[in-house]
């Protein structure tokens, strides 16, 4: 298990190495930590906190923390509410940095499905931009399918899982509506009963550009139910 992993980071970094380091939008890293805490045998927390560079960690591309919650009303549907609030640093055409900062209140229902052993979910989301430096506000539209496909043996327990995510993001506006689409393929590592490590690589494509990026995550979950040893 522990050469096999090996390999698949060192395929996983090739690729990002591989990418054109020419451009600043064609190698950045993506680090970030998610939690979820069960509240009620319905409804559930989720919170991350995310750093983007545009290097390997120094030259800093976005920044961001967010929380929602959401409330099973029937197997597997689930709508959320939440907010996001972010710093966005980027290059300006004379090479100087702009920041921006950006509040995000948004609404999300997320479905659930498998196809035999692999979980399948899909996440469609409205958010409402709130921008700074200039003021703008936008609304978007993202749609997310994702793949977790278990690695070990039925009936095994598992300690790698296989990531496979798309998701598409349209701005409600009649003039060039598509904002950018993201790929990403990683696999993650069970490190405890309820966390997890994850490396992936992302490419996100937008009019005119893409940006490639090599991510590490860091996942666990809780329990906070006050009734579940009941």
């Amino acid at each position: 298990m522990k050469i096999k992993f090996k390999l698949i980071i060192i395929l996983l970094f090739g690729m990002i190495r591989l990418a054109d380091a020419q451009s600043r939008d064609n190698y950045n890293m993506w680090f970030q930590y998610l939690m979820s805490a069960r509240l009620t045998d319905k409804s559930t927390l989720t919170a991350l906190s995310q750093y983007r560079s545009f290097d390997f960690a120094y030259d800093t591309r976005l920044f961001l923390v967010s929380a929602y919650v959401d409330y099973e009303v029937a197997h597997e549907v689930k709508p959320a509410a939440g907010f996001m609030f972010l710093v966005l640093d980027s290059y300006k055409s004379d090479n100087t940095k702009k920041e921006r900062y950006e509040k995000r209140p948004f609404q999300q229902v997320t479905l659930g499905s498998n196809i035999g052993r692999t979980s399948v979910s899909h996440r469609f989301r409205v958010e409402e931009r709130f921008i700074s430096n200039p003021d703008e506000f936008i609304v978007r539209l993202r749609y997310l399918i994702s793949l977790r496909i278990p690695f070990n043996r039925a009936g095994e327990k598992e300690k790698l899982y296989g990531i496979l995510k798309n998701e598409i993001r349209m701005n409600v506006v009649k003039d060039e509506p598509f904002d950018s689409n993201r790929l990403t393929a990683g696999i993650g590592v069970k490190v405890g009963k309820n966390s997890a490590i994850e490396v992936a690589f992302i490419n996100q494509l937008e009019t005119g550009s893409t940006s490639n990026y090599g991510y590490i995550g860091y996942r666990n979950s809780f329990d906070w139910r006050k009734n579940k040893n009941k």
